[in-house]
């Protein structure tokens, strides 16, 4: 399933780098050498706040623009009215009351425990739609909404009113034998929404869970041009490799536009501050200029309720937390110099993981952030929708992704993931527990680098997962 291996004289063409310089090349993808995954602006700290931390590049102006950021990013919303008026009105529906109530310490999602509540996992909720009487809708929101509860179900509300629902997940398991007959427990989630408080939910309702992913280098993937994931895509794999990378389409609510996206689980989001305000709106209940309504539909008669004022989240507050989403850093690599890890390094790219998740990109050019630009970065990521196979789809469209498409995600930092939260669980879901039990979830595009995967040595597993535990 690999891709054609490029010649290693086009791969600085490719890239846009003399790779001589950065990485040599093995399977015809390039290898790391620098530990600055992240440019010039990856900090050396790899403990609990990892992804915490403000590019190493950025100015001392830029660092203040950045704690400021950070202090509405972490700090709750509350109910309006109140004595903070810069933070106030919170709801009536929402998911948390804080952007760090999802993204832990800036870093992934957790699924629920039992008899907890989700926080850092929702539900967005759809239905069926159909392509010419529900065209607009498609086009400017690229689903179209459940009746009465919207495009996510919010499971939190204010004293004064009611939660959507309350979100049950539940576990099956599965095992996945290996060749050399290692046992690996698989877990499913099975998710049930109880006590509807609005009225009976639709019966063809469509459902797609969502675990807050990690927060860095989303100012660095936003600086990547768009013609070099263009040049990665293969919507009808025309070379024949079987992978058929494609970009989404989404709606630009700033110009009006259908524009390239990039962002979120499935790319249905174009930019960093697009992505921040839906948060604000679909996570919090909280209005924005660029996002002027919440998830509350007519039915639930959110109106009656005091506002934090038009639009509750200011334009200044808005673009701090989209200067500070924009600026988190990624963190160096590990261990690079460790045999085994130089070993899992060649056997990414052997295997074929590296033909979705590309290793490098080149930043351009941002005038108003140099900090970002023209950096050599390695997000191993190709940014672009692929099949991942019926196990892990939410047969949910969105924009162009199809109910089996998720957006290849960026593997860098994920060595961490548990260092910043403990509880962190990979893929869109957080169902994986380890980076194997991930890995083995890969379907569709991905099955043939899955079985050569399952086919190695324990060794050799054990060197994959110690390169990616390296990032």
């Amino acid at each position: 399933m690999t891709r054609k291996r490029l010649p290693n004289a086009l791969l600085p063409l490719l890239f846009g780098i003399s790779l001589s310089a950065h990485a040599a090349t093995h399977a015809g993808f390039p290898l790391q050498e620098s530990a600055d995954t992240g440019g010039d602006g990856t900090v050396k700290q790899s403990d609990t706040n990892a992804y915490s931390l403000p590019q190493s590049n950025l100015s001392m102006t830029k660092r203040l623009d950045f704690s400021v950021g950070n202090s509405f990013f972490r700090n709750p919303w509350v109910e309006a009215p109140a004595s903070t008026t810069a933070r106030d009105g919170l709801g009536p529906l929402f998911n948390t009351n804080s952007c760090q109530g999802c993204h832990i310490k800036d870093g992934r999602g957790q699924p629920p425990s039992p008899d907890e509540t989700a926080v850092s996992l929702f539900l967005r909720l759809a239905v069926p739609a159909d392509p010419e009487t529900d065209a607009e809708v498609l086009r400017t929101h690229g689903f179209k909404p459940a009746p009465v509860y919207g495009t996510q179900l919010q499971t939190a509300a204010l004293p004064a009113a009611k939660p959507e629902a309350d979100l049950v997940l539940t576990w099956k398991t599965q095992t996945k034998t290996l060749a050399d007959g290692t046992h690996v427990e698989l877990r499913e989630p099975i998710y049930t929404i109880e006590n509807p408080n609005y009225g009976p939910l639709p019966e063809d309702l469509l459902i797609s869970p969502r675990v807050a992913p990690p927060m860095i280098g989303m100012g660095l993937l936003e600086t990547i041009p768009i013609s070099e994931i263009e040049a990665l895509a293969d919507p009808r794999d025309t070379n024949g490799d079987g992978i058929s990378g494609k970009l989404n389409q989404v709606w630009d609510l700033a110009t009006g536009q259908t524009v390239p996206g990039r962002f979120g689980w499935k790319a249905a989001e174009p930019d960093v501050h697009q992505q921040s305000m839906g948060a604000f709106s679909g996570d919090m209940g909280l209005t924005s200029s660029l996002k002027p309504a919440t998830d509350c539909t007519p039915e639930q008669k959110c109106d009656r309720f005091t506002d934090g004022g038009q639009p509750e989240v200011s334009d200044k507050i808005a673009n701090f937390v989209t200067f500070y989403a924009k600026s988190l850093a990624v963190p160096a690599r590990r261990n690079m110099d460790d045999p085994s890890v130089q070993k899992g390094a060649q056997l990414f790219n052997e295997t074929g993981c590296a033909a979705c998740h590309t290793p490098m990109h080149t930043t351009g050019t941002d005038l108003e952030r140099p900090d970002l630009s023209e950096q050599t970065i390695w997000p191993y990521t190709d940014m672009l929708l692929h099949d991942m196979g019926p196990a892990l789809a939410d047969g949910r469209d969105e924009f162009l992704a199809n109910g089996n498409e998720w957006r290849t995600q960026p593997l860098w930092g994920i060595g961490l993931a548990q260092t910043v939260n403990p509880q962190a669980g990979f893929l869109h879901d957080g169902r994986a527990r380890t980076l194997e039990e991930a890995i083995l979830w890969h379907g569709g595009e991905a099955a043939p680098a899955v079985a050569r995967f399952s086919e190695l040595s324990a060794e050799n597993r054990r060197a994959l997962l110690d390169f990616l535990n390296s990032l």
